[in-house]
């Protein structure tokens, strides 16, 4: 039998996967070490299995204590998933532009979530590092990692995610790629890289809003840097520890838009469900695709799955509501699904106009069409019945053919905002649409507007 003593020893030796249509044009193989094949589904597995061993042969971490954590989620979700095997309680601190699902997960494996506010300094008590600092002040048999400034994040990748691509590329790396973040995994897998290879370039990406490209580049912190991103794990408005700047060769920068474009990409194109981050490198490694060379082999690190970001990154109303996405262009089609393919209410040519007012009361609606035997044949509108009636009271016994006004035009579910306008003017407030099936829809120019603000 070949398997494994428990879920712990799945962690690591995650494949490196060669990329093929998002990179064309690109001269240099590009391959992507994919990190959600950890149990965990992320590149922090690896770091919470090694600060947790760690404080455990140093006693720091005692049976039944308890580990407090600043997290964007992974790190979280990590060292929940070792604790469950190992019986710690876990409370996690994250910022509230964090996704739902990493909540739900951390909280699945039974960690105490508490969200903390997003804009506020690192140093303000209600930041997510602050408020982990102060509970692991106050609870007892505690320890907080902080993995930002325990070089155990980076000892973690420089004993495994280096040597892994090291040996999956015969040593022919020429450049590894990451986002930054905590710093761990681009500067501890660099380590390893460049002890082996000094002439291998490091890379970093970063998102606007982060202070660590101007900081690489000028070694000035600069707080104007400093505004928010939607990107997440990557990023910072401080200095962490394990961002080693001297090992790092440079630092591109990528817009949130692209980093979630590039998300999805990754999905259509190369069929890898990977997340914000990843998205966020693969743009970068495509902005810098003029430096690359032929023979040259390019690693960029594939953090987490792309199922953390159901709500985001993979929700077309989320996208357009940032601007990520172009609204659809407007057709009969489109307008007619916004308003939910709503019944079509209609009268027959042969009712009492009487029975067509109190339809257009009850219904709340203002105009409607004429049918006869699944054709139409006319419309009738509530400012007709109204002037037919003032004129002439008795007429609300008639039939619905006394009054009844000219059809509305009948269009296909292609037509255009344009050739929908045009039939829709000061006699003629809405026109019919027949679909595949031969059922009509209406289309009142209520539901123009309302499609085009949506």
């Amino acid at each position: 039998m070949k398997n494994y003593g428990n879920i712990l020893d799945t962690i690591g030796k995650t494949p490196l996967v060669r990329l093929n249509n998002i990179v064309k044009g690109i001269k240099a193989e590009v391959y992507a070490k994919v990190e959600f094949f950890n149990p965990g589904n992320s590149v922090k597995d690896r770091i919470a299995l090694k600060m947790i061993e760690d404080a455990e042969r140093t006693g720091k971490l005692k049976p039944g204590g308890t580990i407090v954590e600043c997290t964007s989620g992974n790190t979280g979700m990590g060292l929940a998933l070792v604790s469950v095997l190992k019986g710690y309680k876990c409370i996690f601190t994250i910022n509230d532009k964090q996704s739902k699902e990493k909540i739900d997960a951390m909280r699945a494996f039974g960690a105490e979530v508490i969200v903390c506010p997003t804009n506020v300094d690192a140093d303000d008590p209600r930041s997510y590092t602050s408020t982990a600092k102060r509970l692991a002040q106050e609870i007892p048999n505690c320890i907080l990692f902080n993995q930002y400034d325990n070089l155990l994040n980076s000892t973690a990748h420089y004993e495994t995610t280096g040597p892994e691509i090291w040996e999956q590329t015969g040593g022919r790396v020429s450049h590894f790629v990451a986002g930054i973040g905590t710093g761990g995994t681009l500067c501890g897998t660099a380590k390893f890289l460049k002890e082996k290879n000094p002439a291998i370039k490091i890379w970093g990406i970063d998102p606007y809003g982060s202070v660590l490209k101007k900081y690489k580049e000028t070694g000035i912190f600069d707080k104007n840097e400093i505004y928010p991103y939607l990107v997440e794990g990557v990023g910072e408005d401080f200095l962490p520890q394990n961002v080693n700047f001297n090992i790092i060769d440079y630092i591109e920068q990528v817009r949130d838009r692209d980093s979630a474009i590039f998300t999805r990409e990754l999905v259509k194109k190369e069929g890898i469900w990977a997340g914000f981050s990843a998205g966020m490198a693969m743009a970068g490694v495509l902005q810098l695709s003029n430096k690359f060379k032929a023979g040259e082999v390019v690693v960029v690190i594939f953090p987490d799955h792309g199922s953390r970001y159901l709500a985001k990154i993979f929700n077309d109303e989320w996208m357009r509501d940032r601007g990520f996405l172009e609204k659809p262009r407007l057709t009969a089609a489109v307008i007619i699904e916004s308003h939910g393919r709503r019944e079509l209410i209609s009268v027959d040519v042969n009712d009492k106009i009487e029975k067509a007012l109190h339809i257009i009361t009850e219904s709340d609606i203002s105009q409607m069409p004429v049918m006869n035997n699944g054709n139409v044949v006319g419309s009738i509108s509530e400012t007709g019945i109204y002037s037919g009636i003032i004129k002439d009271p008795s007429l609300k016994t008639d039939r619905i053919e006394k009054i009844m006004e000219k059809p509305f035009a009948v269009l296909t579910p292609g037509a255009t905002l344009e050739e929908i306008s045009v039939q829709i003017g000061k006699d003629n407030g809405a026109v019919l649409v027949k679909d595949s099936s031969g059922a009509f829809h209406i289309i009142t120019k209520f539901d123009i507007i309302e499609a085009m603000l949506k």
